[in-house]
């Protein structure tokens, strides 16, 4: 088919050209004597994202789930304790993983649609008056289900409690796209992906880690080579890696901060709000609902929509994508069938939301859906029309 293929994913996002750009270079020496003139800057404006001011920033040739298995190997011992919360598939895999590692679990069950109930956390923690749970866990955005939960609020459930677990957050599709403040909100290990946020391939592991966190590491804990922090530590310190990085991947990770810092952090999470919110007036508009049950779950990074009953999800996702060239996601175990995802975040603004809503249109229209053809992307132009300047991407 001619033209463009749709990507309206939750990941991997669109690629900016000048990330692509950036990666189309000629392999170079990972050995090399001025490798650290550029890694070096490249860990400090990493940490800049993170929003971390101490503590280390970590980049794996992996992916998110690579990253989530390098904090539970360095920072948890067999057969400690964490508390965790299941409301979608992603903080699902998450128990699943601390389980395969031989952790006890507490995991709270959550009506998916919902997210980290911080006050049944508060309930738990209260009552662990030996201080047993290690770690906290927090899915901070679901992708699912188009939920965000509070990590700020869990956080403040700690302190005020005064118990010394750690708080892991998944933030690989909310961190350099929805607000996230490692060192204020005292998050002691972060995991994001290449794939989200940051606009690149998938085929990184990146991991924020505090200070406190590194300082109280388990000796010996659990058995760990190519996710060993330690060996990190040493070699990242003077620029390098134990083993050989993805350098072709930290060429356009350099452009894709670069872009990043140049529009602003804190402008690109409202960037983010903004286009989000234009996609949720137009299932309003289209008389659905999403998959999120309250608006204060809503994500700024992906809508679930939620297909009326007697209609199957997979039908407009299958038809976006034979007959119009539209990668929408799919509902994923429980939400299976019944919701599609339309993602909005990276490298993005109005005119390519639209695109994607009118590609939902299109679809939901031949899979026989009733609404108003226009309805949903009309209510979008209005709402982009009427809230201020039109965003404009970094690279512009």
């Amino acid at each position: 088919m001619s033209g463009f293929k749709g990507l309206a994913v939750p990941g991997p996002t669109n690629m900016p050209f000048e990330v692509r750009q950036a990666m189309d270079v000629a392999l170079e020496d990972h050995r090399a004597p001025d490798f650290p003139e550029f890694t070096l800057p490249l860990f400090a404006d990493l940490k800049k994202a993170f929003k971390l001011e101490n503590g280390q920033v970590f980049i794996f040739p992996s992916s998110g789930t690579g990253g989530w298995e390098s904090a539970v190997a360095n920072l948890l011992s067999p057969g400690d304790k964490v508390l965790a919360s299941i409301f979608g598939q992603f903080s699902y895999l998450w128990v699943d993983m601390c389980q395969r590692f031989g952790l006890d679990v507490d995991a709270i069950d959550c009506e998916w649609g919902t997210g980290a109930p911080v006050e049944l956390y508060e309930q738990k923690l209260a009552a662990d008056k030996e201080h047993k749970i290690k770690a906290v866990l927090v899915t901070q955005n679901e992708t699912a289900t188009g939920v965000t939960s509070d990590v700020k609020a869990v956080r403040e459930v700690l302190d005020s409690l005064g118990h010394p677990a750690l708080l892991f957050v998944d933030g690989v599709s909310s961190i350099c796209s929805i607000e996230f403040r490692q060192e204020e909100w005292g998050v002691d290990v972060a995991v994001s992906g290449s794939q989200k946020g940051f606009m690149l391939p998938t085929g990184l592991g990146i991991v924020g880690v505090s200070q406190k966190a590194l300082d109280q590491r388990p000796k010996p804990g659990f058995p760990k080579c190519f996710f060993d922090f330690d060996d990190m530590i040493k070699t990242n310190k003077d620029g390098y890696f134990p083993y050989t990085p993805a350098t072709t991947l930290l060429r356009g990770l350099r452009a894709s901060l670069d872009m990043i810092f140049e529009e602003g952090l804190e402008n690109v999470w409202a960037r983010h709000h903004r286009l989000a919110e234009g996609c949720r007036r137009a299932v309003d508009a289209w008389g659905l609902t999403l998959c999120a049950k309250e608006p204060k779950w809503n994500s700024d990074t992906v809508s679930a929509i939620v297909v009326p009953e007697g209609y199957n999800a997979n039908d407009v996702i299958q038809t976006a994508y034979k007959k119009y060239d539209l990668s929408l996601g799919a509902g994923l175990s429980k939400v299976a069938g019944k919701v599609y995802r339309i993602g909005h975040l990276g490298y993005m603004n109005e005119i390519m939301v639209l695109q994607s809503l009118a590609g939902a249109e299109l679809a939901m229209r031949d899979a026989g859906i009733p609404f108003e053809s226009g309805s949903g992307v009309g209510a979008a132009v209005e709402y982009y029309a009427s809230t201020g300047q039109t965003t404009a991407l970094a690279a512009e």
